[in-house]
């Protein structure tokens, strides 16, 4: 099944690569109407998914010298430091109030995508404000991701708007804080994965591909209004269903 799901994956990561996402919201829904158990192979391999997409992408950003260090910095750092914490209390919480937690914060996610909020000027905060939210904001997105399953990118890119950074700057930085996070929180999840490596390894290398050719688009022109608009109504949706399916088992 998962060779048959790879050109959608390939589809998520060109898209998702352009808004400095990784896109776990979709690759572990994906995964668990496949069939898969959602604790212990959606969320797993969903956050490998996550990894090869945001990592594939940030490569293409940091040669653009397209990432603010300065920022990212902090946000990884925070990020890095919560994910174990989140995974342990995953392994002791029955399936469905994980997912309806999974679903809250896709729609949460989504209609920060349908907002069309952006920040007044380009000052943004200072630059000890800017530390300050990348340490605090990053630790609760952590310490969320190892919970759910995350990457964390619906939440970074708006947070990096509040620091005052341009869209294609503030998605190019969220690609290289959501790298560091997604490996932590797969790591984190992997002693209670169960891993098929051949069509994981299909999948990988249908999003790394994908991943780059969005990134590589977006580097040159980056048409954000349009595609947060259409992937805002799919998470909306998603949500949608997970939230059901949670329900009714």
């Amino acid at each position: 099944m998962l060779f048959v799901a790879a050109p959608v994956m390939f589809c998520i990561a060109f898209l998702f690569s352009m808004l400095g996402m990784g896109g776990s919201q979709l690759y572990i829904p994906l995964l668990f109407w496949l069939g898969m158990d959602f604790k212990t192979e959606a969320i797993p391999l969903g956050l490998l998914l996550n990894v090869a997409t945001s990592s594939s992408s940030a490569t293409t950003y940091i040669r653009n010298r397209m990432v603010n260090w300065r920022v990212a910095l902090p946000f990884a750092l925070g990020m890095l430091a919560l994910p174990t914490f989140g995974a342990r209390l995953n392994a002791q919480l029955p399936e469905k109030p994980i997912i309806l937690l999974f679903a809250l914060f896709t729609a949460t996610a989504a209609l920060l995508m349908l907002s069309g909020w952006r920040p007044k000027g380009e000052a943004g905060l200072s630059r000890r404000g800017q530390i300050a939210l990348g340490v605090t904001g990053g630790g609760v997105l952590g310490f969320i991701l190892g919970l759910v399953g995350r990457g964390g990118g619906s939440f970074v890119v708006p947070l990096l708007y509040m620091c005052g950074l341009e869209a294609k700057i503030a998605a190019a930085t969220s690609s290289v804080v959501v790298t560091g996070s997604a490996t932590v929180g797969f790591l984190s999840h992997l002693p209670q994965a169960q891993l098929h490596w051949g069509p994981s390894v299909a999948s990988v290398a249908a999003v790394v591909l994908g991943s780059q050719l969005g990134s590589r688009l977006m580097a040159k022109k980056l048409k954000s209004r349009r595609i947060k608009t259409i992937f805002g109504c799919v998470l909306l949706g998603v949500a949608g269903i997970l939230a059901v399916q949670a329900v009714i088992g």
